[in-house]
């Protein structure tokens, strides 16, 4: 299977909630488009330097990450990140990776909006099994 890329919506969630608050206008909102390579091998949304410049995502924490090729590096972990794919979205945090790394969109935003890699294809696509709304599977609740 080859390299599966997706076009994403990233938006300030700390701006989504003071334009709802109405202190600022609705297009104060910081967007940013992009493709991201669908990796899921990775855990979390990474971001690269670049988008967090002018996203001004706030921060959290500092993190150490091992990356694809053994090294071990430590970046920032941003929060309140929202994720939008087609009918899709999810708030979560992201790694700053150095420089203009590629975008890499990990199994925990994949899982939470209920989306699945179409090998044949080699695209990202809704989950076919609940197209119009995401489902979470919840274990042991009755």
């Amino acid at each position: 299977m080859g390299l599966v890329h997706a076009e994403i919506e990233l938006i300030n969630g700390e701006d989504l909630g003071l334009a709802r608050r109405h202190y600022i206008g609705e297009e104060e909102v910081k967007r940013f488009n992009v493709t991201a390579l669908v990796d899921t091998g990775a855990i979390m949304l990474c971001i690269n330097e670049h988008i967090q410049e002018y996203m001004q995502f706030p921060f959290f924490e500092k993190r150490r990450a091992q990356t694809a090729d053994g090294r071990i590096i430590d970046c920032d972990v941003v929060g309140q990140v929202e994720v939008r794919f087609k009918n899709r979205g999810t708030t979560c945090r992201a790694m700053v990776l150095p420089g203009d790394s590629e975008v890499l969109l990990g199994a925990i935003p994949l899982e939470d909006m209920d989306v699945v890699v179409n090998p044949q294809r080699q695209e990202l696509i809704v989950n076919p099994d609940h197209p119009y709304m995401a489902q979470m599977t919840l274990k042991g609740v009755r």
